[in-house]
């Protein structure tokens, strides 16, 4: 029995809400929420585990439903493995709203459906790259005007109070690092970092 499987995916730096909609919509077109395969990372990473994992389990004849060919990839290059993919697997792609390419027969692509999928691949790998461009270029700008990049550096005011709270108690060696943690309500690595902070001030 064929299936219909949908690819949602967002940036790592998009909202939930996006992919919430973008799964509602998938499931208006066939398919179900176990068939969904969502991921949050960069369309230009050429290793995506959910993608890998959704393209692993397609049989021929099976239907992969998106909103956009970017959602896909921002890649011209890994697009045209994609169709290349399609074809030799005999299955179905379809982009909301927008093209249908289905190899299920055993049929080819036809040349436009093959040209149009893959300009739009050629603008949203444009469309990457540019956003990337003027994101460089506005913390080179930042950087020009004196405006510190990264990270804020951890101060000794930044360390919780709980830690503090608990400390002497590590430091008398009745509780360990994890055990300060754990109290303090901090990662683990957090340990590290104020343990650092506070004993250079000592």
């Amino acid at each position: 029995m064929t299936k219909i499987y949908g690819y949602a995916r967002c940036s790592t730096n998009d909202t939930k809400q996006d992919v919430s909609r973008q799964e509602k919509e998938l499931l208006e077109m066939g398919a179900s929420k176990e068939t969904i395969f969502t991921e949050y990372a960069s369309g230009a990473k050429v290793d995506r585990i959910e993608l890998n994992r959704l393209l692993d389990a397609l049989e021929p004849g099976d239907t992969i439903v998106c909103l956009e060919v970017s959602r896909i990839t921002r890649s011209t290059k890994q697009l045209c493995e994609l169709i290349a993919l399609i074809q030799e697997r005999q299955l179905k792609l379809v982009i909301k709203d927008s093209l249908t390419i289905d190899c299920t027969g055993g049929n080819g692509i036809d040349p436009m459906s093959k040209a149009f999928i893959t300009i739009a691949g050629v603008f949203a790998e444009l469309e990457r790259d540019m956003t990337t461009e003027r994101i460089k270029s506005g913390m080179k700008n930042a950087k020009a005007k004196g405006a510190k990049m990264g990270r804020p550096k951890t101060t000794a005011e930044d360390v919780p109070a709980l830690f503090y709270k608990h400390y002497p108690k590590f430091k008398s060696g009745q509780i360990n690092k994890r055990e300060l943690g754990r109290l303090s309500n901090i990662s683990y690595p957090s340990v590290y970092k104020y343990l650092e902070i506070v004993e250079a001030g000592n």
